[in-house]
């Protein structure tokens, strides 16, 4: 009896040795996916800090709690499961999704580039700070779902060799991950300037004058981030459709856009690399914008859309 208690001793150590070994394994894929959505992790991290930007320093924490657990939602019970059904019996209809995804991004940029132009962009810190918590936060959230949406395919893609179970597990990781390390940043963005008062409070030396530094710079750098995220949200859309239209049969955009790359990488020695990618990003993002202002004009310029920013 007791041989036999040792053999099951020998068989749960083996099973614990299976499962460490998978969730190194696991670990390690989620890390090469992660990398490659980096990207889009970035411009996730540029795009937030703007719902927030104009409104009580009281509500900022508040908020962006709200958006990350929407965001988490976002990715666990909406993407995480259509991504890994779609993938399994239907792999054709991701890209045509996240084409719409990526549309709705063209859309929302070259909008607040329309409202810039009008002159209302000057408000925008006003309008944010007369919204109400659940506008700000439905808003973040529907933006989160695209960028998300993007991050999970990227990572998808990566491990779509894996078994259902292991893309699961990998996934899951990423989802979790990427949403800390997304919204730890933005928070960290958004409270500098109470971390500035905070040195200034309790010190007239160097960290006083940083402090007062970080509270007077503070303003600009988040009017920088806000504008940072609307090209983001440009070229993340516009690079989504590049590379749809690639997948679905009509590649002269991509193509002439990787042509170019491929020259700018060949002429520019050492600075190539950075130069291609810099291409890459420009004709994504100019895509964006065409395809974001065809949108804007039929919703604002033609007499229903007309009729609708009247309505407003």
């Amino acid at each position: 009896m007791s041989a036999g208690l040792f053999g099951l001793f020998d068989d749960v150590a083996a099973l614990a040795r299976l499962a460490a070994a998978s969730a190194d394994d696991v670990g390690a894929a989620a890390g090469r996916a992660t990398t490659k959505a980096a990207g889009v992790v970035i411009d996730d991290t540029a795009v937030t800090p703007q719902y927030v930007h104009g409104l009580a320093a009281k509500r900022e924490l508040p908020i962006i709690r709200r958006i990350a657990l929407g965001s988490l939602r976002n990715k666990m019970l909406i993407i995480l499961p259509v991504a890994l059904l779609l993938s399994q019996f239907l792999p054709w209809l991701l890209t045509p999704i996240l084409m719409l995804g990526g549309a709705y991004l063209c859309f929302e940029a070259a909008e607040k580039i329309w409202g810039a132009l009008r002159g209302h962009g000057a408000h925008g810190a006003d309008e944010s700070a007369t919204k109400s918590e659940d506008e700000v936060v439905s808003g973040a959230v529907r933006t989160d779902l695209i960028l998300s949406a993007e991050i999970m395919v990227i990572s998808l893609n990566e491990v779509a060799a894996e078994g259902f179970w292991s893309r699961l597990a990998i996934l899951t990781v990423v989802a979790l991950a990427i949403t800390v390390v997304v919204y730890g940043v933005v928070a960290l963005i958004v409270k500098m300037d109470d971390v500035g008062l905070h040195l200034v409070e309790r010190s007239t030396g160097l960290a006083g004058r940083v402090g007062r530094l970080m509270v007077s710079s503070m303003p600009k750098v988040l009017s920088v981030i806000s504008v940072v995220g609307t090209a983001a949200m440009l070229w993340v859309g516009g690079h989504i459709e590049l590379v749809g239209l690639d997948e679905l049969g009509w590649h002269s955009p991509y193509e002439a856009v990787h042509h170019l790359e491929e020259k700018v990488r060949d002429a520019a020695g050492r600075l190539g690399g950075v130069l291609a990618w810099l291409v890459n990003t420009a004709a994504s993002a100019a895509l964006g914008l065409l395809i974001g202002g065809a949108m804007v004009a039929v919703a604002h310029l033609l007499p229903f859309g007309s009729q609708k920013a009247a309505a407003h």
